[in-house]
C-alpha cells in the first residue's frame, strides 16, 4: 500500500538553500562598502580604508545576526537548526574580531610612522566622547560572545534576557557610532543604508517581542493532560483552543513553548513535535533537565500554552529516501516518535530500523507504542542500554560499530537515510559510525538542542569548515573593497 503524502503547508514562504543563503550573507555585509565607494569624505590611507571597510562590514552582519537567528523559516531555510546555530556562534566570533581590529587599522599607519602618538591615538579612540557611542557597543558585544561560551552554565531565562539586551546595545551603540563618528557614514546613500538597518532591526525586535507575545495569547493551545512516558520523562498532551487553527508542521520538525501566565518569547524552550501532523492536537515529550522541564509534571490540564512554531528540517520529506534509519538517544526520542508515529499514521510502506539507546532500562519510552508499530510497518527494532536489563529487552552497551553494521543490513545505503536525535556526544560518535559503515554524509540527518559540540562529529568539521571559508572569503572581499574607497 502506498504512503500517503504529507499534508502541505498552506502559506508556508519559498525557503532559501544553504548556498544562496551564503550569498545573500555575503551580498548584504559587503553592501555598505559599495554604498560607501560614493562617499566624498577625506581620502582614507589604505590600512584606514581597511579599518572602515572591517567596521561597516562587521556592523551590517550584526544586523543580519538578527535575521539568521533561526526564528524566521524563510531565512534559515533549509539549514536547519544545528546549522543555523553553529553559523550564529563562528559568525558572531568573526564579528568581534573585526571590530576589534577595526580601530587598530586605523592607527596603523600612524604607529609605523611614530608608534608613541599611534599609541596616543587609539587611547583616544577609546576615551573621546565623539567614539563613546563605538566603545560601548564593542563592550558590549564582547561581554555576549563571552556570555553565549558560558550559556550552560547559566539559568536560561536569564542568558536569553541578557543576550538580547545586549545584541541591542550593541546594535544600538554600532548605528549611533557609524551615524555619528563615520566619515563615511556621514551622508549619501551609505547614510540612509544606517537608517535603514535602524529600522530592520526596531522591526525584528517588533515581529519577535510584539507580534508574536500577541499570538501567543490570541491564538492559545490548551493542555489536556500530561502522561508519565519513562522515568522523568513526560508527554503533554495539547489541543488548540476554540479560535485556534490547528499547527501546521510536518513530522520531526520543533516548536517554542511557554505555558500559563509566562505566555512571553523571552520565557519559551524549544521541544520536539513527538506527533503525526495527521491528528489536529499536539504532543510533546519532554524530560526533566532543567529549570523549566521540572515544572510539566505539575501543569494542570486546561492550562493555557503558547506555540510558536514549527521550526526545523529534521524532517522525511526535507530528506527523501526509499529506507529509514530512526535513532534516538535518551530525550531525542521526541522527534523520533514523531516521526515514527506519521510513518504509522500514512501506512508508510518502506523498511523502517529503530535503534534506541538509553542510560538505565527505566529511562526507555513509548516501548508498547513502538511494538504496535511493528504491525503497521516493516519495522526492526534495537533496545540498547548501558545499564543491565533484567527483563531481557535491551540489549547492554553502547550502539557500537557492530551494531550499525546490524541495523544496515538488508538496506541500500545511497537511498537510505538516517535520522539521528540525542545527547550531544552519542550524536557525534553514531553519526561517525555511519559514515564508517558506508553512508553517505549526505544522508545522515541529526538534531540536537547542544551547540557546544561543534567540532564533535565528521559533518560538524565539514560545516564548520565551510562556514570559516565564507567567513574568510568575506575578509578577503572587504580589503578588495575597501582599497576602492575614496
Amino acid at each position: 500500500m502506498p504512503a500517503a503524502p504529507e499534508r502541505p503547508r498552506h502559506g508556508a514562504l519559498p525557503r532559501l538553500s544553504a548556498p544562496a543563503l551564503g550569498a545573500l550573507y555575503l551580498l548584504l555585509c559587503l553592501l555598505p562598502l559599495v554604498l560607501a565607494t560614493w562617499s566624498q569624505a577625506v581620502p582614507l590611507d589604505r590600512w584606514e580604508a581597511f579599518g572602515a571597510g572591517l567596521g561597516l562590514s562587521a556592523l551590517a552582519a550584526m544586523v543580519v545576526q538578527l535575521l539568521t537567528s533561526g526564528r524566521f523559516r524563510s531565512v534559515s531555510g533549509r539549514m536547519g537548526i544545528d546549522r543555523i546555530m553553529a553559523f550564529h556562534k563562528i559568525a558572531a566570533m568573526a564579528v568581534l574580531l573585526a571590530l576589534l581590529l577595526h580601530p587598530l587599522a586605523y592607527v596603523l599607519p600612524t604607529v609605523m610612522d611614530d608608534p608613541a602618538r599611534g599609541a596616543e591615538r587609539l587611547i583616544a579612540y577609546h576615551r573621546l566622547p565623539a567614539y563613546r557611542s563605538g566603545v560601548v557597543a564593542l563592550s558590549a558585544l564582547l561581554v555576549l560572545v563571552l556570555a553565549g561560551l558560558l550559556r550552560d552554565r547559566m539559568h536560561y531565562e536569564t542568558w536569553r534576557a541578557m543576550h538580547l539586551g545586549l545584541a541591542l546595545v550593541a546594535l544600538g551603540g554600532g548605528l549611533h557610532h557609524a551615524l555619528t563618528a563615520g566619515r563615511l557614514s556621514a551622508m549619501g546613500p551609505l547614510h540612509g543604508f544606517w537608517w535603514g538597518a535602524a529600522a530592520v532591526v526596531i522591526g525584528v525586535i517588533g515581529v519577535l517581542y510584539g507580534w508574536r507575545w500577541w499570538r501567543l495569547h490570541h491564538r492559545p493551545f490548551v493542555l489536556r493532560g500530561v502522561a508519565p512516558k519513562a522515568d522523568r520523562i513526560w508527554e503533554l498532551d495539547i489541543a488548540p483552543a476554540p479560535g485556534t487553527p490547528p499547527l501546521d508542521y510536518r513530522a520531526g520538525q520543533f516548536v517554542w513553548m511557554t505555558e500559563g501566565a509566562r505566555r512571553f518569547p523571552l520565557c519559551d524552550h524549544p521541544f520536539s513535535i513527538a506527533d503525526t501532523p495527521t491528528r489536529p492536537a499536539l504532543r510533546l515529550i519532554i524530560k526533566e533537565a532543567g529549570d523549566f522541564t521540572r515544572t510539566v509534571e505539575a501543569l494542570a490540564p486546561g492550562t493555557p500554552i503558547g506555540i510558536d512554531g514549527p521550526f526545523g528540517t529534521f524532517t522525511l520529506s526535507d530528506h527523501p529516501c526509499d529506507s529509514v534509519i530512526l535513532i534516538a538517544g535518551g530525550a531525542g526520542i521526541a522527534p523520533i516518535m514523531g516521526l515514527l508515529r506519521d510513518l504509522v499514521a500514512r501506512r508508510d510502506p518502506r523498511p523502517v530500523r529503530l535503534a534506541y539507546a538509553v542510560g538505565r532500562p527505566e529511562n526507555t519510552a513509548c516501548l508498547d507504542e513502538i511494538a504496535a508499530a511493528a504491525t503497521v510497518l516493516d519495522l526492526r527494532v534495537m533496545l540498547i542500554s548501558e545499564a543491565p536489563d533484567p527483563s531481557g529487552g535491551a540489549e547492554t552497551g553502547l550502539l557500537d560499530a557492530p551494531r550499525l553494521a546490524r541495523l544496515l543490513e538488508g538496506l541500500t545505503l545511497d537511498t537510505c537515510v538516517a535520522m539521528i536525535c540525542g545527547p550531544g556526544p552519542m550524536v557525534s560518535a553514531v553519526s561517525d559510525g555511519l559514515l564508517g559503515q558506508g553512508l553517505p554524509m549526505r544522508n545522515v540527518v541529526y538534531e540536537r538542542f547542544d551547540y557546544a559540540g561543534a567540532l564533535g562529529a565528521r559533518k560538524d568539521r565539514r560545516r564548520t569548515a565551510q562556514y570559516l571559508a565564507l567567513l574568510l572569503g568575506q575578509g578577503v572581499l572587504v580589503w578588495a573593497l575597501s582599497q576602492l574607497l575614496p
